[in-house]
């Protein structure tokens, strides 16, 4: 084992999540008010291997299904008594078709409305704060908010045989929404100066950190237990029960140099610092906080503040930098406030360089790893990071502070503040 592989090691040790682990946050409470967004439920599915992994045959809805089923097995709250369910989703041509099935299969009755959006990336999380605005405008005191991607099914990119307007040719800015994601990620590390090492060591750290937290059952609390098939290479179904993330794996940052870039020649993005291609869903149900407490509902996370903020689109990857700020100054809190920052790998690159940006502790930065070990199914992850931010400050015991964000394709960030406020509410 090299010396710089050591130092490495030694670092993530110090820097894992321990159930002793103090709370960073001093900043004052916030004001609690009967109309806060509160978070009483935030589940998720494991997440499986895109095309080769256990939910390669399983379609959105079944997934979306699985997702309902456990925020309304959990809570025990009637069906009937949601006011509105939202969907994140990017790929799927019939998301809304999905959503609406996957509704039935959970036992939602049919007077409850549905919807999907896409905001590529932060759609699971955007789908929770459209309804946190409903809510918050009195439309309905709950809600359920939902993420869904089956990659294995839709792939990546644009549909096949779609057609752009010519005039997206015209100036470099719009010729830029149709880069890559993985050309945006160099653009970054070479603009930003984030070097393939650097790189490769925070994919590592991802993977180190995923594995540590997988094998002490840090993640056991926000997933829900998948009952699906699977058919394999003979035509044969098999029925199975999907329990872990499957994206973590050995890693060595040895193993990590020696691969080749995915995406440009003698570029820096590789397979092993990009997050992975995936399956997965996620639901979050929220409401007022006098509902919860009418209910007897424990409050998981108190939603405080979010923002979505744009930028160039050849560095896409830039958004959490630009949207984080934003959403802290609205919560009246700074960097060091929060406790922990759950931000989207998409590429090792452009994480890096937002988290340098911004001047966050590295050890506040996706404790039990990110989207490099776990994987991107992009529809879910929004609502994926909720349940993992709110788990873990839970778990730590004590009122914290949480942010999720994450970059957008096109060019935006997104951001959300979440307060746990402690055993005792």
């Amino acid at each position: 084992m090299t010396h710089r592989l050591q130092t490495v090691l030694r670092h993530v040790q110090v820097s894992q999540p321990q159930t002793d682990l103090q709370s960073y946050s001093t900043a004052a409470s916030l004001p609690n008010r009967p109309d806060d967004i509160v978070i009483v439920s935030a589940l998720r599915t494991p997440i499986g291997k895109a095309k080769r992994g256990s939910f390669k045959d399983t379609l959105n809805d079944d997934l979306l299904a699985a997702a309902f089923k456990g925020v309304l097995n959990q809570t025990k709250i009637n069906p009937a008594d949601i006011g509105d369910i939202c969907v994140g989703n990017v790929s799927d041509p019939s998301a809304a078709l999905s959503a609406r099935l996957a509704q039935f299969y959970s036992g939602i009755p049919p007077e409850v409305p549905i919807y999907t959006t896409n905001r590529q990336c932060s759609s699971g999380l955007v789908a929770v704060l459209n309804l946190a605005g409903n809510i918050k405008n009195g439309v309905y005191k709950i809600a359920l908010a939902g993420g869904v991607e089956s990659m294995s099914t839709y792939g990546l990119g644009a549909p096949k045989g779609i057609v752009f307007n010519p005039r997206i040719g015209e100036s470099q800015l719009t010729q830029d929404l149709l880069l890559p994601m993985g050309i945006t990620s160099e653009n970054v590390a070479e603009r930003f100066g984030v070097s393939r090492q650097d790189q490769d060591e925070f994919g590592f750290n991802s993977q180190l950190k995923a594995k540590k937290a997988a094998d002490a059952g840090l993640y056991d609390e926000e997933i829900i237990p998948v009952s699906t098939k699977i058919v394999d290479e003979n035509g044969q179904e098999k029925k199975i029960v999907v329990t872990k993330d499957e994206g973590i794996r050995p890693t060595t940052l040895e193993g990590l140099s020696k691969l080749k870039p995915s995406f440009k020649d003698n570029g820096t993005t590789t397979a092993g610092n990009s997050s992975q291609v995936s399956d997965g869903a996620a639901a979050v149900l929220i409401m007022t906080r006098d509902e919860a407490e009418k209910r007897r509902l424990p409050i998981l996370g108190i939603l405080r503040s979010s923002a979505v903020k744009g930028c160039p689109p050849d560095i896409m990857g830039i958004g959490p930098a630009v949207a984080i700020p934003l959403a802290l100054e609205k919560a009246g809190l700074s960097i060091t406030d929060v406790d922990i920052y759950e931000i989207n790998e998409a590429f090792a690159s452009q994480a890096l360089y937002c988290v340098r940006k911004l001047g966050i502790p590295i050890d506040r930065v996706n404790p039990k790893g990110g989207a490099i070990a776990l994987g991107h199914p992009l529809g879910c992850t929004g609502a994926r990071q909720i349940a993992t931010l709110l788990h873990e400050l839970k778990r730590r015991g004590r009122r914290g502070f949480g942010v999720v964000s994450m970059c957008i394709g096109t060019g935006m960030g997104a951001a959300a503040v979440f307060e746990y406020p402690g055993p005792a509410q």
